[in-house]
């Protein structure tokens, strides 16, 4: 598991440390401190918010996680839902431990942001990126080590594995269908992304201008979701569907004597509405670290030089707010491409993604015939992140 969502914790450090600047280390230096010192006190604790919001990513992920614990016969609160679900069909206890799973996370949210909320991380003015730092002898090789050792056992030997699988099903498995499965997972990945960060941002600017205690409250209830089993998720938003789609036809057929069917359920719009809910954490941290460095001065300093509105977002928020924002649609982007539960559960008729093939092939054993669906999910993946990493060294 810590290979697998490492990346969250990884992404956010890399973004604050690359928008930290110079000024901040060279001010560090220039009173003594040399150049350990400088980081652990100065750049260290300027990147919390980033790296805070990265562990709160890795805790909720751990806590909404079946899959792993359940390969492993490991007891947690998913699979005590799971169990309490399908095998004592008792809707009732899985709802209570869901909503334990829920306040659980919801208390670990508040004690963090309370931790911060009294700190500030922003620089005082832009300055230029701290150079490479190059490391010769023992120090080099270390590095190289450590990075080697994980690129090896994250995915070098995984993806070998399933490249050796993959060729051996290749020409039994794969068919025309495997573009509707690329297609469908990208789309799904690239449309929620796009409406995540939307309105990710719209929630993050409206926690900015309106600081009262409700808006708080209502922010961290918005990042909850994170911490629900897809599953869950799935049910809590089709049972809601379902009722409305029976209202609205209902409706229809009164007024107009029309029967219109089912509206709602089984579209793509019920699809996107239970992405949002799920990953709406995974958006709003990276954002809202960023916008630490959209100080009071620098809006009053440009409402000086005569922006203001849509000028002042587009023109000095919007390229502080950048980096943040495209590491955010990187994190949105794989979460969505690997979803399972959600779109199984809500997805339209016919309406198959890669991680819905590979699922459909490992609950039936077939673990050679999953490895073509996993292999074509990882490579897809790679061409945006890489995209998304190099605007966010930009």
């Amino acid at each position: 598991m810590t290979l697998a969502v490492y990346a969250y914790v990884d992404l956010l450090a890399r973004n604050a440390f690359m928008t930290q600047g110079q000024c901040s280390i060279e001010v560090a230096r220039s009173l003594g401190c040399n150049r350990w010192e400088g980081f652990y006190k100065v750049a260290l604790p300027m990147a919390r918010p980033w790296i805070a919001g990265g562990i709160m990513l890795v805790l909720m992920e751990t806590l909404a996680d079946f899959g792993t614990v359940a390969v492993f016969n490991y007891d947690t609160f998913t699979t005590a839902i799971y169990k309490a679900w399908f095998s004592m069909f008792s809707l009732t206890a899985a709802s209570q431990l869901a909503s334990l799973l829920v306040i659980l996370a919801f208390v670990l949210i508040f004690l963090e942001q309370q931790f911060r909320s009294r700190m500030r991380f922003s620089e005082t003015k832009k300055t230029q990126s701290t150079p490479r730092i190059r490391l010769f002898g023992w120090r080099k090789w270390g590095v190289l080590s450590y990075i080697l050792i994980i690129l090896f056992f994250a995915f070098l030997l995984p993806v070998g594995q399933l490249a050796v699988w993959a060729v051996s099903s290749f020409s039994q498995d794969f068919d025309a269908r495997y573009v509707d499965f690329l297609w469908h997972s990208l789309s799904l990945s690239a449309l929620s992304a796009l409406l995540i960060c939307m309105i990710a941002v719209l929630i993050v600017y409206s926690a900015r201008r309106y600081s009262g205690r409700l808006m708080r409250l209502s922010v961290r209830a918005s990042t909850i979701g994170y911490a629900l089993p897809g599953s869950v998720l799935a049910i809590g938003i089709f049972i809601p569907v379902a009722w409305l789609d029976g209202r609205l036809n209902e409706l229809v057929l009164k007024m107009f004597q029309v029967d219109v069917g089912l509206i709602m359920q089984g579209t793509l719009m019920t699809v996107l509405i239970a992405y949002l809910i799920r990953f709406m954490a995974v958006s709003h941290f990276p954002i809202d670290s960023a916008m630490h460095r959209v100080t009071r001065s620098i809006d009053e300093a440009a409402i000086g030089f005569g922006l203001s509105g849509w000028a002042l977002i587009r023109h000095v928020h919007f390229p502080i707010l950048k980096s943040g924002i495209f590491t955010a649609a990187t994190l949105v982007f794989i979460d969505v491409m690997k979803e399972m539960p959600i779109t199984l559960m809500t997805r339209p008729f016919g309406w198959d993604t890669l991680a819905v093939r590979i699922f459909e092939m490992t609950s039936e054993g077939e673990w050679e015939q999953a490895a073509l669906p996993s292999l074509t999910l990882i490579l897809a993946g790679l061409v945006p992140i890489i995209f998304f990493m190099r605007q966010t060294e930009k």
